[in-house]
């Protein structure tokens, strides 16, 4: 995201266009706070809008191989619920239409970054940006339809308008920065925050836990949008739950008072006596004590879950994600930097592949540059993490590397000249540095 975002119109009310919006501004006066509504008149970024997704790219698409459940839903919004239209296995673009023209189905679209490349330039970006997964679904809608009932998701939303019209309606949240997505009946929600029209060009965010709905108004065109969503379990709970354990693991090495046995029998007993919740409260603040003078780096799973299921580095000469290692090949008189830095993390955790009780300390990198994009947001089944593993007396070295300045292989601050063009030789291999 740009320093600046170019938007036309007002400034004082987040439900009317603004003229002009600092990215600090965002941040600080919406993100996680309330919606924005930025409507423009403008046909060239209309026109860009429009392009991203046609309703002809469905014919094109379903030749290649959909299937419904997988990459399509079908389905509308009748008397406050939602009903699924879908049929089995592979999807054809005449019964697609046909249940769209005379069912009045709204058709969702899944993850479109797998197939057009401009989406997979934006998420990539935008993955980049948040440092978080970033999802998108386009839904077709007819006239005088609604294809959800109002409900309220776990993601940061934010909607782009590429064709005809959508009546949006908005509502304050009955669970804010909800944890999950849940469907409201009507009687619970209430009236309207917000309601209007989006018109090609325009773009809405809301926060997760916004109650929301939107139909296509009678008598015009279908409407086409996409959704693009972000921040799934990326709270500071969930960083807490995953970084907690292995911040325990360690600290119980050094403290004895975090090794002795809990009280016989208290695992039999129905409730945790108030003496071992002192306990735990004590144990709780030497943890804190202990985090905030720690040097080293938190082992997160959310991180190598991250990468592992992110896109691929946008490659804007031939749409492929397959990178080869840099020309130049690395040698003990070289300076090398790093590339792809936004793809690319270091973390400590225990050896994975050690077999033996007294598990030693690693330094993993894990990356996305080999991560295939059709696969993306699809499930994780086959979703492999890419990266490299070395013994913790690298991690000054590779901490080196990692400032983004230039590094003399020689320089490396590693005890042997075997050690650092082994290095180098392994980042270089996995296309992570470039020979300057």
């Amino acid at each position: 995201m740009s320093k600046k975002a170019r938007l036309k119109g007002k400034e004082e009310d987040e439900s009317v266009p603004c003229k002009q919006m600092k990215v600090e501004t965002f941040f600080k006066e919406f993100w996680e706070q309330k919606p924005l509504l930025i409507q423009r008149n403008d046909p060239s970024l209309a026109a860009y809008y429009q392009s991203l997704f046609r309703f002809s790219d469905l014919k094109r698409l379903c030749l290649q191989g959909l299937y419904y459940g997988k990459d399509v839903n079908v389905c509308r919004c009748i008397n406050g619920k939602k009903k699924v239209l879908n049929k089995d296995g592979k999807v054809h673009f005449l019964q697609l239409r046909k249940d769209f023209d005379q069912k009045r189905a709204t058709i969702q679209f899944h993850q479109p970054q797998r197939f057009k490349d401009e989406f997979w330039r934006i998420q990539e970006k935008l993955e980049c940006y948040f440092g978080s997964l970033v999802g998108s679904n386009v839904y077709i809608t007819p006239a005088g339809s609604q294809g959800l009932p109002p409900h309220y998701d776990d993601v940061e939303v934010f909607i782009l308008q590429l064709d005809g019209k959508k009546h949006w309606r908005l509502y304050s949240p009955t669970v804010p920065l909800a944890p999950e997505y849940s469907v409201e009946p009507e009687d619970r929600i209430g009236t309207p925050t917000h309601d209007f029209i989006l018109k090609p060009g325009d773009l809405l965010y809301f926060p997760r836990g916004t109650i929301h709905q939107a139909e296509t108004p009678s008598g015009l065109a279908h409407s086409t949008h996409v959704t693009i969503s972000t921040y799934q379990n990326n709270s500071w709970g969930a960083f807490l739950l995953d970084s907690i354990s292995g911040l325990v693991f360690d600290i119980a090495k050094e403290d004895v008072a975090l090794r002795t046995g809990i009280p016989q029998q208290m695992l039999m007993q129905v409730e945790t006596p108030i003496a071992a919740k002192r306990k735990l409260s004590g144990f709780l603040r030497t943890l804190a004590d202990q985090l905030e003078n720690r040097k080293g780096m938190l082992s997160s799973d959310m991180k190598k879950d991250f990468f592992m299921h992110r896109l691929p580095p946008y490659c804007e000469e031939n749409g492929t994600e397959i990178l080869e290692p840099d020309e130049k090949f690395p040698t003990f008189d070289s300076t090398i930097r790093l590339q792809f830095r936004d793809h690319t993390v270091l973390t400590v955790g225990p050896d994975e592949v050690q077999s033996d009780e007294a598990l030693q300390k690693m330094v993993y990198i894990y990356h996305s540059l080999k991560n295939v994009r059709q696969t993306h947001m699809m499930g994780r089944e086959e979703t492999e993490i890419h990266g490299l593993r070395f013994p913790l007396s690298h991690v000054d070295a590779l901490k080196q590397i990692w400032s983004g300045s230039a590094v003399p292989i020689k320089d490396l601050k590693l005890r042997t000249n075997e050690e650092k063009e082994n290095l180098a030789l392994s980042l270089w291999t996995e296309c992570l540095i470039q020979v300057v």
